[in-house]
C-alpha cells in the first residue's frame, strides 16, 4: 500500500448573513487579508455558475462571496446566500459537521475582548488552562457577530496536545 501523507489545509467556507460586515470583522478584528472583494455569483451557464449548480443543485439563483486569507495562508470563503437563516443557537455540536474553527493568538483575552466589542460573544466566561499550574496553554470558545463558533488557542495545536491525554 502507498503511504499516506498529511494533506495541508486549503480553505474553509463560512456562511454569514451580511457579507460586507463579515469582511469588515474578519479583516479588522482577525487581521485576515482580503484577496477577492465581495462578488455576486449568479446561476447561469458560466464556468462558476455551472460549478455552483453542481454543488448546490438547481434554483440557487445567486449569492455573494468574498475570499480572505489567514496569516498562515489558509483560505477563508465567506458566503452570503439569498434568504439565509441565522439560527438562534448555532452550536449544535452533537450533529455531524463542522461546529467550530480555531485561531491562534498569544493574547487570548485581548482577542476575545475585541470580538465581543465587535458584536460577538463569549461562549465561556473566561479562558481555561489546559494544564493549570504547569503550562500557559489557554483557550476560549467564542461566537463571531454572525453566530459562527470559533475557538482561540494561546499556543499551537501541536504544543497543546503534545502531552497526550489531558
Amino acid at each position: 500500500m502507498t503511504p499516506t501523507y498529511p494533506r495541508t489545509f486549503s480553505h474553509i467556507g463560512i456562511s454569514v448573513p451580511d457579507l460586507d460586515k463579515a469582511v469588515e470583522f474578519y479583516t479588522e478584528i482577525m487581521g485576515w487579508y482580503l484577496i477577492m472583494k465581495p462578488t455576486e455569483i449568479t446561476e447561469d451557464d458560466s464556468a462558476i455558475g455551472e460549478m455552483c449548480t453542481d454543488v448546490f443543485g438547481s434554483n440557487w439563483d445567486k449569492f455573494r462571496i468574498a475570499h480572505l486569507s489567514t496569516g498562515d495562508r489558509v483560505g477563508i470563503e465567506l458566503f452570503e446566500f439569498k434568504g439565509q437563516v441565522n439560527p438562534e443557537n448555532n452550536f449544535e455540536f452533537w450533529k455531524t459537521g463542522v461546529f467550530h474553527f480555531s485561531v491562534q493568538d498569544p493574547d487570548v483575552e485581548g482577542l476575545a475582548d475585541r470580538i465581543v466589542a465587535a458584536g460577538g460573544k463569549k461562549r465561556m466566561e473566561k479562558p481555561r488552562y489546559y494544564y493549570p499550574g504547569s503550562k500557559p496553554y489557554r483557550m476560549i470558545y467564542m461566537e463571531d457577530p454572525f453566530g459562527n463558533v470559533l475557538e482561540i488557542y494561546s499556543h499551537s495545536y501541536e504544543l497543546i496536545y503534545s502531552e497526550g491525554a489531558y
